[in-house]
């Protein structure tokens, strides 16, 4: 699950925007409401992170999805 965070005057992860299952209609949304110039792409062990920046660099927002242990695997 992508999730599209908006900075919120204190926190770079601060307002939840919207939750998307692809990669693209997150971009697109964060698009429309973050205002962003530039995209930063980050994998991680556990999430991927793109980091949503103005022209100068200045932290917007973020888009986050976990890619490990997020989903319990079913025993029986």
């Amino acid at each position: 699950m992508w999730k599209v965070w908006k900075w919120n005057g204190r926190f770079i992860q601060g307002d939840l925007i919207s939750k998307h299952s692809s990669e693209t209609a997150a971009i697109k949304k964060a698009t429309k409401e973050v205002g962003h110039k530039r995209t930063t792409k980050e994998k991680k062990k556990n999430e991927i992170v793109i980091w949503l920046d103005d022209e100068d660099g200045t932290p917007m927002g973020v888009i986050t999805k976990q890619t490990k242990g997020t989903k319990k695997d079913s025993t029986g």
